[in-house]
C-alpha cells in the first residue's frame, strides 16, 4: 500500500487538501474552527504553547500576520488555510494589541499572552467564512442581494437576525452601499450582534483580562 503522505494525515484530523474552493473551503474552515485548542484545560493549553512555539521559530515571542499564516499553513495544510485568508486577516488584526503592552512593537503584534484570544477569533471568522462562503455561489467573495435573499432561510436557521424583507436586512449590511456584502461587512454585521454566542459559549469575553487570563505563561 502507498503510505499516506504526513500533509495528507494531519494530526489535528484535517485533510491538508481539503480547502480547493466552493463547498470544500466552506467544510474546511469549519474543520478548523474545531481543531482550534482554545479551551483552558491543560492539555490544550500545553497544545497552544506548543503551537505558539511553532509559529514562533526566532523565539522573540512575537507573532506576525506572515508567522500566523505560515504556521497556520504548515500545521493545518496549505491549500485549505488560503482559502481562509480574510478570516486569518480578521482575526489577527482583532487579536493583536488586546493586552497593551510598552511599546509600539507590544500592539503590532501577537504575544503569547493573546495566544489563545487569537484562537478564539480564529474559530470565530473560520466559523463566519463558514457560512460567507455557503451563501457565496458565484465564488467570487462578494454576496449580491439575490444571494442573500435566497439564503435567509438559511440564516434564520443557523441563529442569524434577518428581517422578514431580507432586502432590508441585505442593505443594512452592506454598509457602503455597494451593492455587494464584503466578508469585513459581514463579519462587522455578524460580530456586532454576538451571533455566534451560542456556539461559544465556553469562551471568554473579549477583554485585555480574558486575553492576558494564563499569565506569564502564555495565552
Amino acid at each position: 500500500d502507498k503510505a499516506e503522505s504526513p500533509a495528507a494525515a494531519s494530526p489535528h484530523g484535517i485533510q491538508a487538501g481539503a480547502g480547493g474552493g466552493d463547498g470544500a473551503a466552506r467544510d474546511y474552515a469549519g474543520a478548523l474552527a474545531r481543531a482550534l485548542p482554545t479551551e483552558k484545560t491543560a492539555e490544550q493549553k500545553e497544545r497552544r504553547m506548543a503551537m505558539f512555539d511553532h509559529f514562533d521559530p526566532n523565539g522573540n515571542g512575537y507573532l506576525s500576520l506572515a508567522e500566523v499564516d505560515k504556521g497556520l499553513h504548515e500545521t493545518f495544510g496549505l491549500e485549505g488555510v488560503y482559502n481562509c485568508k480574510p478570516a486569518i486577516i480578521r482575526a489577527f488584526n482583532a487579536a493583536k494589541g488586546l493586552k497593551k503592552g510598552g511599546s509600539g512593537r507590544d500592539d503590532d503584534y501577537v504575544t503569547k499572552v493573546e495566544f489563545r484570544m487569537l484562537l478564539v477569533y480564529l474559530k470565530q471568522y473560520f466559523e463566519l467564512f463558514q457560512i460567507f462562503d455557503g451563501i457565496d455561489t458565484g465564488a467570487d467573495r462578494r454576496i449580491d442581494a439575490g444571494e442573500f435573499v435566497r439564503a435567509a432561510d438559511k440564516l434564520r436557521a443557523w441563529g442569524m437576525e434577518v428581517a422578514d424583507d431580507p432586502e432590508a436586512t441585505f442593505d443594512e449590511i452592506d454598509a457602503d452601499g455597494g451593492g455587494q456584502i464584503l466578508f469585513i461587512e459581514f463579519c462587522e454585521w455578524a460580530m456586532a450582534r454576538n451571533l455566534l454566542a451560542h456556539v461559544h459559549e465556553g469562551d471568554d469575553a473579549v477583554t485585555v483580562g480574558a486575553a492576558g487570563a494564563e499569565g506569564g505563561g502564555g495565552g
